[in-house]
C-alpha cells in the first residue's frame, strides 16, 4: 500500500474516532430498576441508574405528592416491575416533564417529608442508586417544600393576553392537541398501552393530512412524549392565533362493553354525570404531573371569562363545528355513542376566543376500540373524517357570521 494512502486512511480513522467521542459523551443516564421498602421510620424509594445524576425533590399538598426531578434519562425498567406502591407510597408515575427534566411523581397516602435523599456509588451487584426515604408527618407539621410560585408565575387576577391577530389572507391555523404526555400517561388500555402514545400517533397523522391539503398552518401542542400543562395548551393556541383547537383523547372506564367515539364542547354545567366525571378526571392532568397548583390561577382567569360575550360566541361556534360538521363526518367512519355530543367544564377547552372541541376517539377499556385505535389504517380513516369536517367548517364560516 502506498505511503500516501496509508497516511490518508490513518487520518480518516482518527477523524471517525474523534467524531464518535461526542456521541458517547452525550449518552443519557438510564434508569434500569425501581424498588421500594418499608422500614419502621420511613418508606424507602430506590432508582437503579447506569450513572450518578443530579436530582431535586419537593412535596406538594392537595393531594399529597412527592416529586423527584432528574435530568433527561432513559427509562428501561421492565414493564410491571413495580405494579403497586408500598408503605406511605400509594403509586407512582414517570415521564418527561419538560425539555431537560424527567419527573417521577409519588402519590402519598398521608402528609410526609423527605427524611434522607442521597446517591450510592456502585458496589457488589449494584450500580448507581438514588435513594429517597419518605417519612410520614402530621397534617399540622406538613410544609410543602416547593417555593411559592416556583412553577407557575402568573399573578392572581391577571387577565389573559390578547389572542394573536394574523394578517387577512393568511392560512387558517389549526391547533392539534395530543392529550396527556410525559409524566401524565392518561388511560391504560386492556392490552397495557398508554393513552398518551395512542393519541400522539393519531395527532401526528391528523397533522400530516391537514398539511397535505395546503390550506392550513398546523400547530401541535406536543410532538413527542412530553408533559404540557392544561393552561399551556390553551395559551399556545391563543398565541398562535388559532382558528380551531382539536384535542384528541381515548378514555377508559370500568364497563368494558362500552365503545364508540364522543365529541365534547365547553359548558359550565355538564350534560350528564358521566361527562362531569370525565371532565374532573381530565382536569387533574396538572396534579398528576406534579404541578404546584397553589400558584396556578389561569383557570380562575378563564372561568371569569366564561360569562363574557366573546366566550359565549366562541362556545356557539364550537358547538356548531361539533354538531354540523364533525359528528356527521365521524359517523360515516366509526361507531359513536348514542349521545355523541356532550359538554362540561374541560379546562383545555376554555380559550375565550378559539372554537375548541375534545374528541374521545374510543374507549381503551374496550378490546374492539383498543384494537381499532392501535391500527394505523383505522387512524388514517378517522383522521380523514376530521379533516373533511375542518374543511367544511371553514368553507361555511362566512355564512355562519364568522370570518
Amino acid at each position: 500500500m502506498p505511503a500516501e494512502l496509508r497516511q490518508l486512511l490513518s487520518r480518516s480513522v482518527v477523524a471517525i474516532l474523534i467524531l464518535a467521542i461526542p456521541a458517547v459523551a452525550v449518552a443519557r443516564p438510564t434508569v434500569t430498576g425501581v424498588r421500594m421498602g418499608v422500614h419502621p421510620e420511613a418508606t424507602r424509594f430506590v432508582l437503579d441508574l447506569t450513572e450518578g445524576v443530579e436530582f431535586k425533590t419537593f412535596t406538594l399538598p392537595n393531594p399529597y405528592r412527592l416529586v423527584i426531578d432528574l435530568p433527561e434519562v432513559n427509562w428501561r425498567v421492565p414493564s410491571g416491575a413495580l405494579a403497586s406502591g408500598a408503605g406511605i407510597v400509594q403509586k407512582f408515575r414517570f415521564g418527561l416533564f419538560k425539555p431537560g427534566t424527567f419527573r417521577v411523581v409519588l402519590d402519598l397516602v398521608a402528609p410526609a417529608k423527605v427524611e434522607r435523599a442521597f446517591t450510592l456509588l456502585p458496589s457488589a451487584d449494584f450500580g448507581y442508586r438514588l435513594v429517597i426515604d419518605v417519612a410520614e408527618v402530621s397534617v399540622a407539621s406538613f410544609r410543602p417544600t416547593v417555593p411559592p410560585r416556583s412553577i407557575l408565575s402568573k399573578r392572581r387576577g391577571q387577565a389573559p393576553k390578547p389572542k394573536l391577530v394574523r394578517p387577512k389572507g393568511s392560512k387558517r391555523v389549526v391547533v392539534i392537541d395530543a392529550g396527556h404526555g410525559g409524566v401524565d400517561p392518561g388511560a391504560v388500555s386492556v392490552g397495557g398501552d398508554y393513552e398518551k402514545h395512542i393519541v400522539l400517533s393519531a395527532a401526528l397523522e391528523l397533522e400530516r393530512q391537514l398539511k397535505a391539503t395546503g390550506s392550513y398552518e398546523v400547530v401541535m401542542t406536543r410532538r413527542r412524549d412530553i408533559f404540557r400543562s392544561l393552561g399551556n395548551r390553551v395559551e399556545l393556541a391563543r398565541s398562535a392565533g388559532a382558528d380551531l383547537f382539536i384535542s384528541l383523547h381515548a378514555d377508559a372506564i370500568g364497563n368494558r362493553n362500552v365503545s364508540g367515539a364522543t365529541v365534547y364542547t365547553l359548558s359550565e354545567k355538564a350534560s350528564d354525570r358521566e361527562t362531569a366525571k370525565l371532565a374532573a378526571k381530565e382536569n387533574k392532568a396538572d396534579i398528576i404531573a406534579g404541578v404546584d397548583l397553589t400558584a396556578a390561577d389561569y383557570d380562575e382567569d378563564v372561568a371569569n371569562i366564561l360569562i363574557d360575550l366573546t366566550q359565549r360566541e366562541t362556545t356557539n361556534f364550537s358547538r356548531e363545528f361539533a354538531n354540523e360538521f364533525l359528528i356527521p363526518e365521524l359517523k360515516k367512519r366509526t361507531r359513536m355513542l348514542r349521545k355523541s355530543h356532550r359538554f362540561a367544564g374541560f379546562k383545555v377547552l376554555k380559550s375565550p376566543d378559539v372554537p375548541s372541541v375534545l374528541i374521545e376517539m374510543g374507549y381503551l377499556s374496550n378490546r374492539d376500540d383498543e384494537s381499532r385505535l392501535r391500527d394505523p389504517a383505522y387512524r388514517r380513516e378517522l383522521m380523514s373524517a376530521i379533516v373533511r369536517a375542518v374543511e367544511a367548517y371553514f368553507t361555511h364560516l362566512p355564512s355562519m357570521g364568522r370570518t
